[in-house]
């Protein structure tokens, strides 16, 4: 007999299923016209849908009730997402950009990025109550890195090809997907130290010294420079294979679409089992794989790319609005809710804004001051954040006194659930409104003040389109009489005037002859002192004589001015000139 199988496998296919499917017909109308990000949207359906309010989706089952496994697939799903947008990232870029903006990028990402650091974990340090400055600087450098993923939400799309630059774009692009990489030496400097110094280093041995030759060892050499150098050699790999395949026409058109993102999980997979920095690797990889533009103007029409980008983006903000602690924002041990608010403000204008606008004359790509506020302003928190929370966790987990959590450790590990996963929602939704309600506030008082009164003096020009297209249109009317007017006096007076030109032809009309032009030899159509040519045939003549009626050319005689040109060998002329 047939029986329901309500199973979470059949659930999630069909929550997931049916919104990504509802989205896409409503998709152009949220994006383009009412310019909502999808990561928003997936957020708040993931809310909708979380065990907070629907309970379809139940994430703490998936990992059979362990709240360490939840996170591990949290920390592996964000994994996932940055190294296949991280490899399209680097894809979109045009050739040899990283070495061609070198300059603007070392300033993002050496005094940038240090003085986010520093002024989200004083910010941080200065908000959160009994929290120690270097505990600070470990939750300050997860939210350093600006987010690839909601970084190409602002910079495609209508709003972005209107209002933004192609320079702008590219140095957002180039800049949130290296940064993202690079967030481990700030987050493992302040890791190591707390490890190794903090609680007088209980449980450890070997005390500062051994924390800063792990910091430069391990975090500088095995995980950045590694993962610099494989990703270039896999990138360059995979590009000499792809020509090849290519030239020996051993590849489909399917499979040259997908390799960057076949290219992008391989990437993760290895690095991850060397236990290097996959993101970074997936980022350099997909510009070394594009260093000679081939692949990307190849690609550059097709849709796949961004299709399987839109799929993975909307699967992750609603998987982060199913699993989010929302609970903990107002019930929690370490921060009160008005001081939670009031940091994610701070957070949001003073992290990185400052920085930027200090550096943006030295910056060829932000050329004005309101560019620099942009740049400055949509820096979003997203993924990368969640990332690093959840791999700061796992480290915390692994400092131990006696077969348990350091106190500090688990402390810290509550201090940055909260805080990380507060400023990663405040971000997707600030910047996900911003654009909106930034038209709606420059739409809204002129269409209220047009629809009151709609004669207003003070009304900006560009606002009176009927008016404009009415104007215009009499305009092209008065003109078109007056040259119908001018066509009807020149017919009246009687036959054109002479045409001369160069190199052709001189045909001329006598009245007494209703028009009839007449051939003359070259010998009597030669000037003075000019050497002659051997006679035309009648049959030459006559193609002369109707090259000439076609190429005719009419002349203005308004003003009543006379052209004079010089005889060439070949030409014609009436008699008697």
């Amino acid at each position: 007999m047939p029986t329901l199988a309500v199973t979470n496998f059949n659930v999630v296919c069909a929550t997931l299923g049916g919104f990504i499917t509802l989205f896409g017909l409503v998709s152009y109308l949220f994006k383009e016209k009412f310019y909502l990000s999808e990561a928003l949207i997936s957020l708040l359906a993931g809310v909708a849908l979380s065990p907070h309010a629907a309970n379809f989706v139940k994430p703490l089952d998936y990992a059979n009730g362990s709240e360490i496994d939840l996170a591990t697939i949290t920390l592996y799903f964000t994994r996932l997402v940055l190294g296949v947008q991280l490899v399209l990232a680097g894809v979109q870029l045009p050739s040899k950009y990283l070495l061609r903006e070198w300059k603007s990028l070392a300033l993002l990402l050496g005094p940038g990025m240090t003085a986010m650091w520093l002024c989200g974990s004083l910010l941080i340090w200065a908000m959160v109550p009994h929290l120690s400055f270097l505990h600070a600087l470990a939750v300050g450098a997860c939210i350093t890195p600006t987010d690839p993923v909601l970084s190409n939400s602002i910079v495609k799309g209508k709003f972005a090809d209107k209002n933004i630059s192609k320079d702008l774009q590219r140095i957002i692009i180039a800049e949130s997907g290296a940064n993202d990489g690079l967030g481990y030496p700030f987050l493992f400097l302040a890791l190591y130290l707390i490890k190794y110094t903090g609680e007088g280093g209980a449980g450890q041995t070997g005390g500062a010294s051994k924390a800063m030759g792990l910091w430069f060892g391990e975090t500088w050499g095995y995980t950045i420079i590694l993962s610099v150098i494989y990703g270039a050699t896999v990138g360059w790999i995979a590009k000499e294979l792809l020509h090849w395949a290519e030239e020996k026409k051993f590849v489909d058109r399917e499979s040259f679409l997908v390799f960057a993102i076949t290219l992008a999980l391989f990437i993760v997979g290895t690095c991850g089992m060397i236990g290097s920095d996959d993101v970074l690797a997936c980022f350099i990889a997909g510009n070394v794989f594009t260093i000679d533009d081939w692949f990307r103007l190849e690609t550059l029409d097709d849709s796949l790319q961004p299709t399987i980008d839109m799929l993975l983006n909307l699967s992750v903000f609603m998987w982060f609005g199913a699993v989010c602690p929302w609970a903990a924002f107002l019930h929690n041990d370490v921060i009160p809710i008005y001081r939670l608010i009031f940091l994610g403000i701070l957070i949001l204008l003073f992290r990185r804004v400052p920085i930027i606008f200090a550096l943006h004359r030295n910056i060829q790509q932000i050329e004005e001051k309101k560019q620099a506020l942009f740049v400055g302003f949509f820096g979003p928190i997203g993924v990368s954040a969640v990332f690093y929370l959840y791999i700061s966790l796992e480290f915390l987990h692994q400092i131990t006194v006696n077969d348990s959590e350091r106190r500090d450790a688990a402390k810290l590990g509550e201090v940055m659930t909260v805080v990380i996963w507060f400023l990663a929602i405040c971000s997707i939704v600030v910047h996900g409104l911003s654009i909106p309600l930034g038209k709606l506030g420059f739409y809204l008082p002129r269409t209220i003040s047009s629809a009151l009164d709609t004669s207003t003096p003070d009304e900006p020009e560009s606002f009176h389109i009927r008016e404009r297209i009415q104007h215009e249109q009499q305009q092209i009317r008065q003109r078109h009489q007056q040259n119908q007017l001018q066509l009807g006096q020149r017919s009246a007076e009687g036959p054109p005037r002479p045409v001369f030109r160069i190199g052709r032809s001189v045909i001329r009309e006598r009245a007494s002859q209703a028009g009839t032009p007449q051939i003359v030899s070259p010998q009597a159509a030669s000037p003075a002192g000019s050497s002659g040519s051997p006679n035309n045939t009648p049959s030459d003549n006559l193609e002369l004589s109707h090259i000439s009626q076609r190429n005719r050319l009419p002349v203005d005689q308004a003003n009543g001015s006379t052209i004079k040109r010089t005889l060439t060998n070949g030409d014609v002329k009436n008699p008697g000139d």
